[in-house]
């Protein structure tokens, strides 16, 4: 008699012939398919540190609350070998997320937000969690760290390469100034933007025809 498989991939094979890709399922759903297995939430939560992406609500604001969306089907978790997660998608412990988010400061390092702040644009507040980003380090080689990210900046950063080296290579041709600037802004972490960045940024939410108005406006200045 063949051994029957393991929860997580029970859990692969459904998602894959029984949701399929851009398919949609609810948590009652996947607890009804498998009766038999107390913890089938946490087996599918284990098949994105295998490459899946599974989204819920707060990377797809289009989901209800209950519903979860199969975007992506990482390593065929059913063939031999390919169950394992690798080694740097081992868990991390609540410990070290806390390390991880308090190093950051509590604050998404991609956009900034902080946890249960309104984005600009509504929908739900949002919500921090660890993420790991790929580092080019200034050897060439690439490290995987770790890094607080916002479910809104997590969803597009899979593939994100940070370029320390590219980094530490432009600070090289900074004048004796511009470091002095860039230092004080690393030791307060934090940047102010100048009133004429401020404004540029209220110009581009302008739609065209405000825009024009702008246009019009500095034209009858510069008269």
């Amino acid at each position: 008699m063949a051994e029957k498989p393991g929860s997580m991939i029970r859990a692969g094979l459904w998602l894959r012939d029984e949701v399929g890709l851009d398919g949609k399922f609810t948590k009652a759903e996947l607890r009804a398919a498998f009766p038999d297995v107390a913890q089938i939430d946490r087996r599918v939560r284990d098949l994105r540190d295998r490459g899946w992406q599974i989204d819920t609500n707060r990377q797809d604001p289009s989901l209800n609350a209950d519903e979860q969306r199969l975007v992506k089907i990482g390593a065929p978790v059913w063939l031999p070998g390919q169950s394992k997660a690798p080694k740097e998608k081992a868990s991390l412990t609540d410990t070290q997320r806390n390390k991880v988010m308090l190093d950051d400061g509590f604050l998404c390092r991609s956009c900034g937000i902080g946890a249960g702040e309104p984005y600009a644009d509504g929908g739900q507040d949002a919500q921090l969690d660890v993420a790991r980003r790929k580092v080019l380090m200034p050897d060439g080689t690439t490290q995987m760290q770790l890094v607080t990210e916002c479910n809104r900046c997590r969803v597009g950063s899979g593939g994100r390469t940070a370029d320390l080296a590219g980094v530490i290579g432009t600070l090289e041709k900074l004048s004796a100034l511009e470091l002095e600037v860039f230092a004080g802004w690393l030791e307060a972490d934090r940047r102010e933007p100048s009133p004429m960045e401020r404004l540029w940024g209220e110009y581009r939410t302008l739609p065209g025809d405000a825009r024009s108005a702008v246009q019009d406006a500095i034209d009858g200045m510069s008269k």
